[in-house]
């Protein structure tokens, strides 16, 4: 797909969705949504299903290694933004379910014919000011 249309800094974080989805499929994921809109102000970048376990994914493209690692991008606001969009999806469903918030790093870009992708599987909790229905 082409994404020329679009500004370089979101060209480069659909591939690097498109590169974590290819890559989660691999593991073995079923992926069950992307870019999934929660509310009026939280994204989940990919919504997957590990085995039995719901995995909430967030992906972090970087051109080079040097622009940080996965895990410093994601600090305690956005902990928070993922976990109130998690919580939300999970209302829905409406039954106990077991989940997880993985982080997935993509380090290239488009022209890259093998970008470097580093899994960090249970990469941190549900932020405490939620709870959950059940």
């Amino acid at each position: 797909m082409n994404f020329s249309f679009l500004p370089a800094h979101l060209r480069s974080g659909l591939w690097g969705e498109r590169q974590a989805e290819t890559y989660l499929r691999k593991q073995g994921c079923k992926i069950l949504g992307r870019r999934v809109r929660v509310g009026n102000r939280d994204e989940i970048d990919l919504v997957v299903r590990d085995r039995e376990v719901l995995v909430f994914v967030e992906v972090k493209t970087r051109r080079e290694e040097k622009f940080g690692r996965p895990l410093d991008s994601v600090d305690r606001h956005k902990r928070h933004s993922l976990s109130r969009a998690a919580v939300r999806y999970l209302q829905r469903l409406k039954e106990p379910v077991n989940f997880r918030f993985d982080v997935v790093e993509v380090v290239g870009g488009q022209d890259d014919p093998a970008p470097v992708i580093r899994h960090v599987a249970n990469a941190f909790s549900l932020d405490r000011c939620y709870s959950l229905p059940w």
